[in-house]
């Protein structure tokens, strides 16, 4: 059974992964993304390496500079009543 903090780390690195997955489709780079967000490649690089606690604000910018929406669905996991 995973911990809390598994369960988090992993949901960071899903919406990351979503992330990244949205800027290849889009043949958008990183380089792109800091220059709409008016931040440095670097600052892109560590909201993108999936160790940063990711904040719904940051989120929302990198969101907004990719000229996206986000959406999700909260649900029951599958082994909740286990």
């Amino acid at each position: 059974m995973a911990t809390r903090h598994e369960d988090t780390s992993t949901f960071a690195q899903d919406v990351v992964d979503e992330i990244t997955w949205y800027m290849r489709e889009h043949k958008i780079t990183r380089a792109d993304l800091a220059a709409t967000m008016g931040v440095s490649a670097g600052r892109v690089s560590q909201i993108l390496s999936g160790d940063e606690n990711l904040t719904l604000r940051t989120l929302g910018s990198v969101i907004t500079a990719l000229g996206a929406r986000l959406d999700f669905t909260l649900s029951d996991t599958e082994d909740r009543h286990s």
